[in-house]
């Protein structure tokens, strides 16, 4: 038994010290750009208005989406909001972007991962206080429930703020780069 025993902690402990570094946080960046990066752009595109300045001025889905009570408060007019509401679904709008793009290129990927996982926290809240939804529970017999969901799409997010990115990321691109001029200041600065 003991013989099995060592087998199973070399070739365990050689994949968590080889292999997992590089292999979690490339597979929890794939799951998110595979699962979620296209549902966050095509949210985000229903909330532009028309035109090249639609980033600026948004759909009022936008409002609806994001402030569904202040809006119905405002009458449904965009004019009739004041300038804190325009901004918070504004930047809301331009986050739905441009985390995930950071998320896709491995760029600042543990704040871009730390702001999607307040973004998620944020949709969730509104989802149920202004949308309705329910929320649904855990550790009971269904998976489908709203809190499920977005248990699993934290999950990934976690693993990149603690983790990072991985190898294939922009963010390791940047780091090899720095470390690159370091190195050879220090190698030039040793006597020879």
């Amino acid at each position: 038994m003991q013989p099995l025993v060592q087998l199973h902690a070399r070739v365990f402990g050689t994949l968590e010290a080889h292999v997992a570094p590089a292999l979690i946080p490339t597979l929890a960046r794939l799951l998110f750009v595979a699962t979620l990066f296209l549902y966050y752009w095509n949210s985000g595109l229903t909330k532009l208005g028309e035109g090249v300045l639609g980033l600026l001025r948004l759909d009022s889905g936008a409002y609806i989406q994001i402030l569904p009570r202040v809006f119905e408060a405002a009458g449904y007019n965009p004019s009739a909001l004041g300038p804190l509401a325009k901004l918070i679904v504004l930047f809301g709008t331009w986050t739905e972007f441009a985390l995930p793009i950071l998320l896709l290129l491995g760029l600042f990927t543990r704040l871009a991962a730390l702001g999607m996982t307040g973004f998620v926290a944020v949709q969730t809240w509104v989802d149920v206080m202004g949308h309705g939804a329910a929320l649904g529970s855990l550790f009971d017999r269904h998976a489908d429930a709203l809190i499920d969901t977005r248990a699993f799409w934290l999950f990934p997010l976690i693993v990149l703020v603690l983790r990072g990115a991985g190898p294939l990321s922009l963010d390791a691109l940047l780091a090899r780069r720095q470390a690159t001029p370091s190195a050879a200041l220090t190698s030039a600065s040793q006597p020879r």
